[in-house]
Parts: structure tokens; C-alpha cells; sequence
């Protein structure tokens, strides 16, 4: 399915205890008009891992909710992904384009601070998440924030769609399509808040603030 304007991405730090309250709250922002998921939660076995990803798969209706999936190429088929994304640690985009066939799109994290060889790995990927645009806890110490300037002079050389990520806000959604990205991606922003409202109503805020399906 085509990409949507507005990823959330999962917590990254679920346990087998939490995933029952990420799926709540999952919900509420699916049925709020959340257009695209990301999963990645590195901590649980496969096993766990499979068994969450289908969960959220029902209640992301293929072909209405973009699902994608950060690394487990070997697992992303089964699981009825749109998407397998891959970070810096990941496999690189070639041999994951391997694994999981054309079926599948590859998007990849990719950072301001990418050196020429790191940049060449860009072009076998799909789509790109850009960031950090802000100051965000995730990076912190890692990586410098590079503002929406910085994401403009990404999208100016990418040659495939770019998602904003990093501390973006809903006041950030405009700013961020005007530097020609695609949309933007939010961690803690949406799926990260407390409850299955909070979740529901920031879904409304962002969609409000122009981050709408294509």
C-alpha cells in the first residue's frame, strides 16, 4: 500500500507484561485514523515478538493502516508487513532486499552525520526516516538535532520519500512538509503516551495538523 503521511512507532522497550497495554493503546490511535505503525521491540524473543506483531496486524486493517517492521527480515513476510525497516545495526538494504523479496517496501534511519559509504546505502532503500529534526531523548549524546534545514537538504538529495523523526510535535507537521518531506514519524509523541486516550487524542492532533493519508 502507498506509504502514509504519519508513522508511530512503538515504544522500542516492551516486555511481555507491557505489550497488553501497548496494544490498548494501539487501538485507540488506529481508531482515532492513526495511518501507519512501526514495530520495534528488539527486546522480545521471536516468539514473543511474532505473537505481538500479529496482534497488532488485526488491529491494523491491511490496506487502511500501514504496518511496518524494524529488523526480524526473516519474520516480517509472516506477520503480514507492509514494510521492513532497517537502522545503522541492521542488515544492510541489499541482503534484506534478499530475504524478504519485492513484496516488501525497505525503509532505513538514516542520520545528518552519515559518511559517503554509510550514504550509498540509502539508494537501495524505499523510503527514508530522517532525524533527529529535534532534541530528543533516543539520540541524546549521539546525535545533533539538524532542524528542518537539515531535513530539507536530505530531501534535496534523497531521491526517494523522507519521514522527519525526532521530537516532532504536531505544530512541527506543517514546517516538516515544507521542506518536501513526505511526513513525519513520532516515537513518544503518540504510542508512548500514558493511556489509550492520551494516544487517541494525539492522534487527533496530529492528523488536525495537516499529517493526513495521502
Amino acid at each position: 500500500m502507498d506509504l502514509p503521511r504519519l508513522i508511530a512507532l512503538s515504544p522500542g522497550d516492551l516486555e511481555g507484561e507491557r505489550c497488553p497495554a501497548f496494544l490498548e493503546r494501539l487501538a485507540a490511535a488506529v481508531s482515532a485514523g492513526l495511518p501507519g505503525v512501526l514495530v520495534r521491540e528488539a527486546r522480545l524473543s521471536d516468539r514473543e515478538w511474532v505473537a505481538l506483531a500479529r496482534e497488532v496486524r488485526a488491529r491494523c486493517e491491511p490496506g487502511v493502516v500501514w504496518l511496518g517492521v524494524h529488523d526480524r527480515a526473516h519474520l516480517a513476510c509472516h506477520v503480514g508487513a507492509d514494510a521492513l525497516h532497517l537502522g545503522f545495526r541492521s542488515l544492510d538494504p541489499g541482503r534484506a532486499r534478499a530475504v524478504v523479496g519485492e513484496g516488501l517496501a525497505l525503509g532505513l534511519s538514516t542520520h545528518a552525520e552519515d559518511d559517503e559509504p554509510t550514504r550509498r546505502r540509502w539508494s537501495a532503500a524505499d523510503y527514508l526516516f530522517h532525524g533527529p529534526v529535534r532534541e530528543t531523548p533516543s539520540k541524546q549524546g549521539l546525535c545533533a538535532a539538524l532542524g528542518f534545514d537539515g531535513l530539507a537538504r536530505a530531501v534535496s538529495v534523497a531521491g526517494r520519500p523522507v519521514f522527519g523523526i525526532g521530537g516532532l510535535r504536531p505544530e512541527d507537521v506543517e514546517p516538516a512538509r515544507r521542506t518536501g518531506a513526505h511526513g513525519i514519524a513520532v516515537l513518544g509523541g503518540i504510542l508512548g503516551r500514558a493511556t489509550p486516550g492520551r494516544a487517541r487524542d494525539a492522534t487527533v492532533e496530529y492528523l488536525a495538523s495537516g499529517a493526513t493519508r495521502p
